[in-house]
């Protein structure tokens, strides 16, 4: 204890040795004109951060509305391929079906097969269109835009595919009648040997 009072003895008389200028030296003078400028600059800056701050909202929601948009026309996109392909369907089993039915070498049972055969494939695309109508006009299912699009596009590609269905059958009957014909005339012709 003795030995900290006589070195705060010492730094006291010191202190009180050293010169007055060399104990002033060092105080910061503060200039009242600088210190005003710098809080103008930090209050402009303040304003502009919000005005940013502002900017980035909008845009975060021009975003969103942009991309609504975007999902919006990816299902008309959706409902217009479906209904090209309906119509697609539609058409084919009007003309087609009625040249098959009309042919001479298609057999009397094989008509309600084919009739059958046929008619499945419109009603499932009748059933997946009032899907899409459920789909598009229902608030119930709370969907977003972007998951009504993915089934769209989904009941879309099972359209194309039953048009493609629709066309192979199509095909082959074509073919089958087409056998059946060019067996008749080899069956009715002559040997000439």
């Amino acid at each position: 204890m003795k030995k900290k009072i006589r070195t705060l003895g010492i730094l006291l008389a010191l202190s009180l040795l050293l010169p007055a200028g060399a104990a002033c030296q060092g105080m910061p003078v503060y200039d009242n004109t600088n210190f005003i400028s710098f809080m103008k600059s930090l209050l402009e800056s303040g304003k502009q951060t919000s005005q940013l701050l502002k900017t980035v909202k909008f845009l975060k929601e021009q975003k969103e509305n942009v991309d609504k948009v975007n999902d919006v026309i990816k299902q008309l996109k959706a409902v217009k391929e479906l209904a090209d392909s309906n119509q697609r369907l539609f058409d084919i089993v009007q003309d087609d079906l009625r040249e098959i039915f009309s042919s001479p070498y298609i057999k009397p049972d094989e008509v309600a097969r084919i009739s059958d055969s046929f008619n499945d494939i419109i009603e499932n695309s009748l059933t997946g269109m009032d899907y899409i109508e459920e789909v598009l006009s229902s608030d119930n299912l709370r969907m977003t835009d972007a998951e009504r699009a993915a089934i769209l596009k989904e009941k879309e590609v099972q359209s194309k595919e039953m048009v493609a269905e629709i066309e192979s059958k199509t095909r082959r009957y074509r073919e089958i009648i087409a056998f059946r014909e060019m067996q008749a005339v080899i069956n009715g012709r002559k040997a000439n040997y």
